[in-house]
């Protein structure tokens, strides 16, 4: 597939620049376009239980979001350092930035010393294929560091700072992620309760995100490096997962990071209980590893989702309305096909739809 077919046009007045609470609304009062075979249907994300059937299973990231943006200097000056994946050992994987609103790459260079929030560091690498990236090596304890002197990761299009709550889903348990698994931000209990009602179950599995703000910039969408992130799916949502494709019932991710973790659990017949990351998963507070993980331990998700490969573990998915060139839409295209996709996102642009972390959702049900 040719990067051009992830195109297309987004006003820059669509970008949700505050959070819901900011604007007025609650969390669960976004909208919600509900995309089918259909056609679409308008909604509010407190209406989402009317869209789902009894058996549905609804799997979410459990992944907490960490304060991963810190202050940065170097031989350029003063920058943000964006920390990104932990590799162990005091190995990170990072982005460098002029500022939230101005990306890299900055002129760095390999084994450059640099301070982060005042702890000595060593740029050891960039990323291959990914020149905004660096793997950053350090003796100190950046986790000590975000605490006292971290903040949310943002970016240019949110209009001023926001506490790390803003930032939390729901379902956040576990400490890990760069960026906020934001297809759950919806998510109230009043939510949580009506869909229970409705005779939905809910599983659970954790992914920590890296920074997400990297386009796809491979020609052949199918050749994009993507870098690797810890993950873990528990034996029990393994199990649930596998009982409700055995009953003919719906799997329905909560987003893209939870079907970047199914299929890297997939073996080919079923979803195996698989970990990757700090002896298995522990993320963003240690760990040592690299690769792609099937129910073994010490090995990190790099799954990139796309048409050529196929999903095979969700029906349908929750998430955000992402950017023209992003990846995930590869992974929606796996999901429901280039044509519907595209068809959503004209509808989610006619009616005023809000993108982002703070924006609006999608219910995509690509089968009958």
């Amino acid at each position: 597939m040719k990067l051009a077919e992830l195109f297309f046009e987004r006003p820059a007045a669509l970008q949700a620049s505050l959070p819901p609470e900011e604007r007025g609304l609650q969390r669960d009062e976004v909208r919600l376009l509900v995309s089918t075979a259909n056609g679409h249907r308008h909604a509010y994300f407190h209406q989402l239980a009317d869209f789902l059937q009894p058996g549905d299973l609804l799997v979410v990231n459990r992944s907490a979001t960490l304060p991963a943006s810190l202050p940065a200097h170097g031989e350029v000056g003063d920058f943000l350092l964006n920390l990104s994946t932990n590799y162990g050992g005091g190995l990170w994987l990072a982005e460098p930035r002029w500022s939230a609103g101005q990306p890299g790459p900055l002129p760095l260079e390999p084994s450059e010393q640099i301070l982060i929030a005042g702890i000595p560091a060593r740029l050891a690498a960039p990323y291959p294929a990914l020149p905004r990236l660096w793997f950053v090596q350090t003796e100190g304890d950046l986790c000590a560091a975000m605490a006292r002197a971290g903040e949310p990761i943002r970016y240019g299009y949110v209009a001023g700072q926001f506490p790390l709550a803003a930032y939390q889903t729901l379902f956040a348990e576990i400490p890990g992620s760069a960026e906020m698994p934001s297809a759950g931000r919806p998510f109230t209990m009043r939510v949580l309760e009506s869909v229970r009602r409705r005779g939905v179950k809910i599983a659970g599995l954790t992914l920590h995100t890296g920074v997400s703000s990297l386009e796809v910039s491979a020609e052949t969408i199918e050749e994009q490096p993507l870098y690797a992130e810890p993950f873990h799916v528990p034996v029990g949502t393994a199990r649930a997962v596998n009982a409700a494709r055995a009953a003919g019932q719906r799997v329905i991710a909560v987003g893209t990071t939870v079907v970047r973790a199914l299929e890297s659990a997939w073996d080919g017949q079923k979803v195996c209980p698989a970990r990757g990351g700090a002896g298995g998963g522990g993320g963003a507070w240690g760990g040592a590893g690299e690769g792609q993980g099937h129910r073994r331990g010490g090995f990190f998700h790099r799954r990139y989702v796309h048409p050529g490969r196929g999903v095979h573990t969700v029906d349908g998915l929750i998430t955000g309305f992402h950017d023209p060139l992003a990846s995930h839409l590869a992974m929606l295209y796996a999901i429901a096909g280039a044509d519907f996709v595209r068809d959503s996102y004209a509808e989610a642009v006619k009616h005023g739809y809000l993108w982002h972390e703070f924006g609006d959702s999608h219910l995509i049900l690509p089968a009958a």
